[in-house]
This record gives C-alpha cells, sequence and structure tokens, in this order.
C-alpha cells in the first residue's frame, strides 16, 4: 500500500467504484477512429488518464484491477460472458470483471460494463441486493455443462440476465483473441455502433451515432444527432473528449 493512507475496505471499494463509473465513460471510439486497443495497462493509463478518455471492458477493468492492488485490494480478474437473447450468451472472455477479496469475503467490482451496478455486489447467492440503479442478485447457472454465476437485474418483478462469470482467476493475454474479435468482427456490436456512456449523479447520460439519450430521475431525454459535427459536439461537452478524427 505504500504510505496512501487508504484501508482496502469495502467503503474504499464502494467510493472508487462510483467515483470511476461518475468519471470515466464506458466508450469504443477507438475503433470508430481505427486506433487498435492493445492489452497493455501502460497503454491503458496513457489512453484513460493521460488523453482523459474512456474505454471499455478491458481498459477500464484492467487499469481498475492495477489500481486496486496498488491500494492493496487482494483481486483476481475472471472472465465473463453477456448475455444475449434468452439463454444465449457471448464467448468466453467476451467480458472482464474484477472480484475482490476483503477479510475473506468476496465482492464483485465492475467499471466495465456501461450501464449496470454502480456499487460492488457481495458475492452471495439467492439474495436480492438494492444498488442505486436497481435491483440484482447472484444465482448459480448450469451452462453449456459447466458451472456460473449470474449476475441478474430485477425489472418489473421480472428477474433479467446481465452476465455469467466464474471464479478462475484470469491473466490479462488470455483476453487477447476476445479484444481482437471486439474490435474487428463484423459481428461485433462494438464494430456495429459507436457508444460513449457516463454515469451521473442523477442517471445516465448515453451518446451513440444517431442519438443522445438523457435520464434524469427516471426522465429520458432523447436528441438525434444528425451530422458527425453534432456528435462530436456533444463528445466535447458532455464528456469532455476530443474528436480525434471526424466520425
Amino acid at each position: 500500500m505504500g504510505d496512501s493512507g487508504i484501508k482496502p475496505d469495502v467503503e474504499t471499494l464502494r467510493l472508487l467504484q462510483r467515483q470511476h463509473l461518475l468519471s470515466i465513460p464506458f466508450e469504443n471510439l477507438d475503433i470508430h477512429w481505427k486506433r487498435p486497443i492493445v492489452l497493455d495497462t501502460d497503454a491503458f493509463y496513457q489512453k484513460i488518464v493521460g488523453e482523459n478518455r474512456g474505454g471499455f471492458c478491458y481498459e477500464l477493468n484492467g487499469l481498475f484491477n492495477v489500481l486496486l492492488n496498488e491500494l492493496g485490494f487482494k483481486t483476481k480478474m475472471v472472465s465473463a460472458r453477456v448475455a444475449r437473447e434468452e439463454g444465449i450468451f457471448s464467448p468466453e472472455f467476451a467480458h472482464m470483471a474484477i472480484l475482490v477479496d476483503i477479510d475473506g469475503k468476496e465482492y464483485v467490482a465492475d467499471v466495465g460494463f456501461g450501464e449496470f451496478t454502480a456499487e460492488p455486489l457481495k458475492f452471495i447467492l439467492d439474495v436480492e441486493q438494492q444498488d442505486p440503479t436497481g435491483v440484482f442478485r447472484i444465482t448459480k447457472k448450469s451452462h453449456e455443462d459447466r458451472e456460473y454465476f449470474e449476475i441478474e437485474k430485477k425489472e418489473e418483478n421480472e428477474w433479467r440476465s446481465e452476465n455469467i462469470f466464474d471464479t478462475k482467476a484470469r491473466e490479462l493475454s488470455e483476453y487477447s483473441g476476445m479484444c481482437v474479435f471486439q474490435q474487428t468482427s463484423p459481428e461485433s456490436n462494438f464494430v456495429k455502433r459507436k457508444i460513449c456512456s457516463l454515469m451521473t449523479e442523477q442517471g445516465r447520460k448515453t451518446l451513440t451515432g444517431d442519438k443522445f439519450i438523457v435520464t434524469d430521475n427516471g426522465e429520458r431525454t432523447e436528441t438525434p444527432v444528425e451530422s458527425a459535427e453534432q456528435f462530436n459536439e456533444i463528445l466535447k461537452r458532455e464528456f469532455n473528449i476530443e474528436p480525434i478524427n471526424q466520425i
């Protein structure tokens, strides 16, 4: 820990995750700006801190994991699979999440999933957990003859799957194949559309290639984005990101 004076406890983890989500956007703009995303934590730092940017899961959670380790937290990166249509999940390593062990109790920390939890989830099964963004639970799930843990969000008294994950510790390099897929495959949602999204104290603001959506205390406002110039202007005004080129 050095002499930071920061305690690696639950309150610190909760504060760090929330402040990260309020400050650093989930975005995939480099894919559309034709800038390769390489799995390297120094590159993550240069982009997110040095260039005042955001990133997608490998970058955001990859660098957040480094921060947690530097502050004395015991962590491991795990592979998660994103829920698609009913019963279908993305391939292994499509998402990276973090398990944090604090005094023998584990928490799921995630700053790289876009609209998700504002605070870490306790890694306990079949218990409803109230988060500022909604109600969640973790259950055990068998999928493709393997055991996973599933995170679900409650919506109108029904549970909607968010992702499934296992608990095996992973190295950053293990995500490299899916990182390339996310940037290059026509099947990748990140290739199909631009997104820049940031949690706010009142809700969320999200910019895509054709709309700017603001949710404020449950009220949703949607503004059409009709030109590259308008996209770039909103990107700078709302997210303080300087466009690298016209998109």
